[in-house]
């Protein structure tokens, strides 16, 4: 892994890029170099892994990149290049075929290549290498990092979707995207489970052993069945290695990863190197990690915590790559979503979309600090558009999940017992999360709260799809909660009141944003199946360019038309996408909403055992109650997720005020009874 940093149409491109460069020191320390170019300066932080070879480099363009390309002498025969790493061989072909060909490279990768009055920007499918910009009409720039930008003076940042690839023109300073296509989940695979165990076995392999460096490298290791599979594989092979873990040092029972990582490396005979850090010390990591990830979410910091110090220990071994397990809980179904999906292999894809901001970005920003370099067989691209297609049947059998791994796992020497190993999230089987929640606690705050004092910044800049009721109200506080700032509300108006995504147009939803103090920005949709999703993508891209935003906000809790339609349209924008409420039980995202102080009125119903005087009633436990009773007679749901009630907001810990109304009219249409408010105003809370 390495840095790159680059600054175009900008009079200090040359100072800003040297500054770029000691800000992403610890992305590579074997060398340090730039090049003035006429329009701009390129710079690039070197970590050696194949040879030292520093960059820029230059043939008919110039190049600067982050990568491990696993085919690049299989390309260079194949081309006719000439090149001794993979980073020359690469130059080669963009010399020869621009980005025509980039779909043959097999291997994880950033880069800048600048050719003429072009700059293009480009990185593997799935994200795994970063690469961030910052871009208006007077200039340019990139980096490895945000925080390298945001150090020079940038703001309003983007990361670059991996599914784009960007091409910025120095002279008419303008940009286009080209988008490139994901995997895919179908056609599921129809050979018998013997076949495609075995086939699935062989591409494991062949993903392992490509990453193997020839220098000393370790395993990030629980003793789950991802890290274990990998363990066992180095053993069987013969390659030398050190398994690393990090735990909460506690004076009652070991954590449950400490246990299972003795364990498996006793059955193994793994080399285990543990490290246990105390209470005190977590506020000391803290300060350094959380501005490191650029991120407060508490899941995150958990995660990351666990990873930073296991990843210090093997930088302390003189190790300079490390493999991990991730990415096998979305190949083979690992996680609680999974098997509450109604389409197991579509959740799988849905992971893989946001891996990269979800938790790529993290990883790599966290070893790259360590000065190493991250490797992730279970993401071999190769790897995935098989394992997706994989008949959900053969992931989640029993309510087991990743069940082909493990008989696969089982089936090459591992014991049940590891083989079958229940999943513990990293940052609850380190006990590093209960570390942060006692820490909190000590000082008054939620865990959100705590972890804010150590990055006041906003995490990501978000826009709400908000309809005005309960779902997206909550889960635009869920994700403020997390410190990410809401920027704007997106409403959509739809002519049919039946839409298939949206909820019927209140006109108070003004009310509501000037009570939140939020900008509303409202798109009018026929409401036509399918052709309303052209009007929510106008809203969302005039959202991305009037208020900055960078993400979307989803209350969708079980409906995957809705969220599979919206995401496919965040990732063409290059807009993250956060459904907070997903999967979440019906039962316990309306606690929640009473909980909170959400004061929700019930304003249409259409469903069996509701009538038209249940219009007007807020919300609340007794409500609740009844809901669940209605539930168990007739199989109503009770969130209303699929119509069969809408709500409104008046007031809840979002507002700044309150809203009042002062008149409405009822409207019954057969089946169906609608609160109409006709007048409400703003009061100020008591």
């Amino acid at each position: 892994m390495c840095g790159i940093i680059g600054i175009f149409n900008d009079l200090d491109s040359l100072k800003k890029v040297k500054l770029g460069l000691t800000l992403l020191k610890n992305r590579g320390k074997d060398a340090q170099n730039y090049l003035q170019l006429p329009s701009g300066t390129l710079g690039h932080a070197l970590h050696a892994i194949i040879s030292h070879v520093p960059q820029p480099i230059t043939g008919k363009g110039t190049l600067v990149v982050n990568c491990e390309i696993y085919n690049w002498k299989q390309l260079k025969e194949k081309y006719s290049l000439s090149g001794d790493n993979d980073a020359e061989v690469l130059l080669g072909m963009l010399d020869k075929f621009g980005i025509e060909k980039i779909e043959e490279l097999d291997g994880v990768y950033a880069f800048a290549y600048h050719h003429k009055e072009k700059v293009i920007l480009a990185r593997d499918i799935l994200g795994e290498k970063p690469l961030w910009f910052f871009y208006n009409q007077d200039g340019f720039a990139f980096a490895s990092e945000k925080k390298a930008l945001e150090d020079l003076g940038y703001r309003d940042i983007q990361e670059l979707n991996p599914r784009t690839i960007l091409t910025y023109d120095t002279e008419k300073k303008n940009f286009m995207e080209k988008k490139r296509d994901f995997f895919s989940y179908l056609p599921e695979h129809r050979e018998n489970y013997e076949t495609i165990k075995k086939k699935t076995e062989i591409l494991l392999a062949q993903a392992i052993e490509k990453r193997i460096p020839e220098k000393k490298f370790g395993l990030l290791f629980s003793g789950g069945i991802d890290s274990s599979y990998l363990a066992h594989f180095f053993k069987k092979k013969g390659i030398p290695f050190t398994c690393y873990t990090a735990v909460l040092d506690t004076e009652s029972k070991e954590p449950v990863d400490l246990v299972s990582a003795k364990q498996a490396a006793q059955e193994l005979g793994l080399q285990l190197k543990v490290k246990k850090i105390t209470l005190a010390d977590v506020p000391t990591y803290l300060q350094k990690i959380v501005p490191l990830i650029e991120d407060s979410n508490v899941v995150k910091v958990g995660v990351a915590l666990t990873f930073y110090v296991a990843c210090e220990v093997a930088k302390q071994d003189g190790c300079k790559v490390v493999f991990s397990g991730l990415g096998s809980e979305e190949i083979f179904a690992g996680y609680e979503r999974h098997k509450n999906s109604s389409n197991i292999n579509q959740e799988c894809l849905s992971g893989l979309l946001k891996m990269y901001e979800r938790d790529l970005y993290r990883d790599d920003v966290i070893t790259m600090d360590n000065s190493l370099e991250l490797r992730l067989p279970f993401l071999d691209k190769e790897l995935v558009d098989y394992c997706l297609k994989i008949p959900e049947k053969f992931k989640i059998k029993k309510d087991m999940g990743k069940y082909i791994l493990r008989d696969i796992a089982q089936g090459r020497g591992l014991s049940e017992s590891i083989a079958f190993r229940k999943k513990t999230a990293a940052q609850y089987g380190s006990k590093f999360d209960y570390a942060i929640e006692k820490l909190a606690k000590k000082k008054g705050k939620s865990k959100s709260e705590y972890l804010r004092t150590f990055y006041p910044s906003h995490n990501v800049k978000l826009g709400v799809l908000f309809s005005g009721g309960k779902d997206s109200c909550s889960a635009a506080w869920i994700m403020q909660q997390q410190n990410y700032e809401l920027g704007c509300l997106i409403t959509l108006r739809s002519k049919e009141k039946d839409s298939y995504m949206f909820q019927e147009f209140e006109p108070l939803v003004k009310l509501q944003a000037e009570a939140m103090g939020l900008p509303l920005l409202i798109q009018d949709t026929e409401g036509e199946k399918e052709e309303e999703l052209a009007d929510l993508e106008k809203a969302m891209k005039k959202a991305k360019k009037e208020y900055s935003i960078q993400g979307i906000v989803t209350g969708a809790l079980f409906s995957t038309y809705q969220r599979d339609r919206i995401e496919k349209i965040c990732d063409k924008l290059g807009l993250k996408i956060f459904s907070p409420l997903w999967h979440k039980s019906q039962e316990q995202h309306l606690r929640e909403v009473v909980r909170n102080g959400f004061e929700a009125i019930i304003v249409k119903i259409a469903a069996e055992g509701l009538d038209k005087k249940w219009l007007g009633k807020v919300i609340d436990n007794k409500v609740l109650h009844d809901l669940l009773k209605l539930n168990e007679k007739v199989g109503l749901n009770i969130a209303g997720e699929g119509g069969e009630y809408e709500s409104f907001v008046l007031d809840g810990p979002l507002f700044k005020k309150k809203i009042a109304i002062e008149d409405y009219e009822i409207k019954e249409d057969g089946y169906s009874a609608k609160m109409i408010i006709t007048k409400g105003r703003l009061e100020e809370k008591g």
